[in-house]
């Protein structure tokens, strides 16, 4: 009785990973511990994906407002230096710098005008009043790609919490296997210790000893594949916090059963329907299709524009002649050769390929909501059916031992009911972590999941 406490009890103590980080590491190596919320955290500051999306956002949104410009004017200044003895460009100084004078018109120096220099200082102004609508749509687009891109940062941040949850629980349960098998390999190590003991004073046979000695080759066997196991879902946690794959970690949070938020299956895809953040990105891509069709047709329009400037002119700056010039132009596309036509029907034909996406996504939004809420129920109903096996493994293990230890049974019953116990547990834990990722995803489908998930 009492081996079958110390067994089952300490089974039962390795589901707290505290419990576990201390039976994998020495106390000088114990790697610091990091809970599910720490762990989502880091994730969602320093995760390469959200960095990236952020700065989509961000570009989005210096678009944006680079767009809203174009409603106000250009003004532009130059200064231009110009060396000549052409003699229309030579004339045209000297009326600029208003130094013409009865003589000029003479024509020898009409012809062959002596080398002339000029300063010429500048400021234009051109205000398109109204460009047929062509900034206008582009600024509402750019509005639009700017709530785009923070929808796909949205999502980017739920998937992110989806693969933390998903990295954070395999760690945990790797963890767990690995101190379970240890423990395992030390009671097995035991059990050949004392059945060596019994072979060499004639109470056991040969077999009860092989047999052993199988049994720790296969654990072994598990150790190797637990070990490996670990190892992988350290660098997986890392990566997904964004941190150094080598950096060892202990998690602090154990697997457990929450209940997830009672509704229907067809009320978690409407849920999803509404909400899921890639659902609402592609919305807007196709709002930005209509816009395009609009803009495209618009340029059919006449646009209006102002346009005014002032110059300085100066051959070295000791006396300067200034002049004016403001004025008015409407423009109106009367052929293009077809490119407007072409542009339009481009526009419609992107309009209709976002729609199929569209009508594709929310049918692929349908099935991961429901593969999701599935898996959440059959988890729920697994956890259920392994707490029933742990109990019954345990009661099993009671009995086998009695028996054995009054030489009823053989030892290979014992090593097998021992075995189905650290089996049974495996398979509990196990269930335990597919009930926490299946809730995730539940929240990943219906695009509902955030920083909060325990």
């Amino acid at each position: 009785m009492r081996w079958i406490r110390f067994f089952s009890g300490l089974v039962t103590l390795m589901l707290n990973p505290v419990f576990t980080c201390f039976a994998l590491e020495s106390a000088s190596a114990l790697p610091a511990g990091i809970t599910l919320e720490a762990s989502i955290a880091e994730a969602l500051k320093k995760n390469p994906q959200i960095v990236a999306a952020q700065a989509r956002v961000s570009a989005a949104e210096h678009r944006h407002n680079g767009a809203r410009s174009g409603f106000f004017p250009r003004i532009n200044a130059s200064e231009t230096y110009q060396r000549t003895t052409n003699p229309m460009w030579a004339f045209g100084i000297k009326l600029n710098q208003q130094t013409i004078t009865r003589e000029d018109f003479n024509p020898d120096l009409l012809n062959d005008p002596s080398v002339m220099d000029n300063y010429a200082s500048q400021v234009w102004l051109t205000w398109p009043l109204y460009d047929s609508g062509q900034t206008w749509y582009a600024w509402r687009q750019a509005d639009m790609a700017r709530q785009s891109e923070e929808a796909a940062l949205a999502r980017t941040r739920q998937e992110v919490i989806a693969k933390t949850v998903a990295a954070y629980t395999d760690l945990v349960m790797a963890r767990h296997s690995v101190a379970v098998v240890d423990q395992a390999i030390s009671t097995a190590r035991a059990h050949l210790a004392m059945i060596e003991k019994r072979y060499e004073n004639g109470l056991a046979v040969k077999s009860d000893v092989l047999r052993t000695r199988v049994h720790i080759a296969e654990l072994e066997q598990d150790k190797v594949n637990a070990d490996s196991r670990l190892s992988v879902a350290e660098s997986a946690l890392n990566a997904v916090m964004g941190e150094d794959m080598s950096l060892r970690q202990c998690p602090q949070t154990p697997l457990s059963k929450m209940e997830m938020e009672a509704k229907e299956l067809n009320a978690w895809i409407d849920v999803a329907l509404a909400h899921r953040p890639d659902l609402i990105q592609l919305s807007f891509q196709e709002k930005m299709a209509d816009s395009q069709i609009s803009k495209s047709k618009s340029a059919y329009l006449p646009s209006v524009s102002l346009n005014g400037g002032y110059e300085w002119d100066t051959e070295d700056f000791s006396d300067m002649a200034d002049n004016y010039s403001v004025g008015a132009s409407v423009t109106m596309n009367l052929f293009s050769g077809g490119q407007t036509v072409y542009q339009a029907r481009e526009a419609v034909s992107r309009r209709q390929e976002i729609r199929a996406q569209l009508q594709a996504m929310k049918q692929q939004v349908r099935l991961d909501t429901e593969q999701a809420y599935r898996d959440v129920l059959s988890a729920e109903k697994r956890i259920a059916a392994a707490s029933a096996a742990v109990d019954l493994s345990d009661e099993a293990l009671r009995i086998v031992r009695n028996r054995y230890d009054s030489g009823l049974i053989p030892l290979v019953s014992l090593l097998d009911a021992e075995l189905a116990l650290y089996r049974s547990n495996n398979n509990y834990y196990q269930a335990l972590k597919d009930h926490m990722q299946a809730r995730a995803r539940l929240g990943l489908a219906a695009g509902k999941l955030d920083e909060g998930f325990k």
